[in-house]
């Protein structure tokens, strides 16, 4: 049995102040971290809302009841609800097939869930341009059957699709592979269906990843201009979503019906921020350890 390596006292004291920050750094340290936040984060955030209040909440109401901003509002839910449920379902069986089974091509499927984090949402958006436009081979043959991709809102639902879809696998694929198959396959020994082992053993094992993965591709799709803004065609009342209308509005120099609208954009991403802080507050633990992190 090898003996356990000693250390003299000086030795421990030099390992110690090797691994302990002095005050003054320390204190430094999150002196700068909080400085920048408040600067880049808090102070933008700050002046947002009070720009959109500046000329009182009457005039707020007013810019976010204008049929224009409501329209780019029930737009912005409508591709949200539709988006997000999809990439839930992607996100899901997508993960199920890279942790649970092995397959040639696994790396490759897990480098195409990754494509959109490194492709601009300009480009994705330019994609859908070239396959479903006018010019392309597809366009005239939707076309004469009646079927608009671009410049409605089918296009901004696939455009939106593509640019979150990493959000909800991403969460879920480490989460998985942690856990392993154990679980499934004693189900499965004990007579348990397929199905009833979908719904009894892994949907609960993953239910804190996937509200995590959820929460950020709902933040992302209610948020997406890039993309959006390609294949909308910015049809004002029709194509516009929520951060088209803030572009517009400001162009137009309406101040307060841009802010209006930003300020409720930052709204709902603090409002998912607040969502999530709280669920890693009450679950911490049981999220750390389903995540694997």
């Amino acid at each position: 049995m090898a003996s356990p390596v000693l250390f003299s006292a000086p030795e421990r004291e030099s390992a110690s102040a090797a691994t302990t920050e002095r005050p003054l750094a320390k204190y430094g340290l999150i002196a700068i971290a909080l400085a920048f936040l408040g600067l880049f984060l808090l102070l933008p955030l700050i002046l947002l809302f009070a720009k959109a209040f500046e000329d009182g909440f009457g005039a707020f109401a007013e810019a976010l009841v204008e049929p224009d901003t409501l329209s780019a509002i029930r737009l912005t839910l409508t591709v949200a609800a539709i988006a997000v449920p999809l990439n839930l379902v992607f996100g899901v069986a997508a993960a199920w097939a890279i942790a649970k089974f092995e397959f040639k091509g696994k790396a490759f499927l897990i480098t195409l869930i990754d494509l959109p984090f490194s492709v601009s949402p300009v480009i994705s958006g330019l994609v859908y341009v070239l396959l479903f436009g006018a010019g392309s081979v597809l366009g005239p043959w939707l076309k004469s059957h009646g079927i608009e991709i671009l410049f409605a809102v089918p296009g901004i639902v696939l455009a939106t699709v593509f640019v979150t879809f990493p959000f909800v696998a991403r969460e879920l694929i480490p989460l998985m592979q942690e856990q392993g198959t154990g679980d499934e396959e004693a189900a499965i020994s004990l007579g348990a269906s397929g199905w009833q082992t979908f719904w009894h053993v892994t949907l609960p094992n993953i239910r804190w990843g996937l509200f995590y993965g959820v929460l950020l591709c709902n933040a992302r799709a209610m948020g997406e201009f890039g993309a959006v803004s390609v294949v909308s065609g910015h049809i004002r009342g029709v194509t516009n979503t929520m951060p088209l209308q803030v572009e517009i509005l400001y162009n137009e120099y309406n101040a307060v019906g841009a802010f209006a609208v930003a300020s409720l954009l930052a709204g709902l991403a603090l409002v998912t921020l607040v969502l999530k802080t709280a669920l890693e507050i009450g679950y911490g633990d049981e999220i750390a350890g389903s995540r694997g992190h």
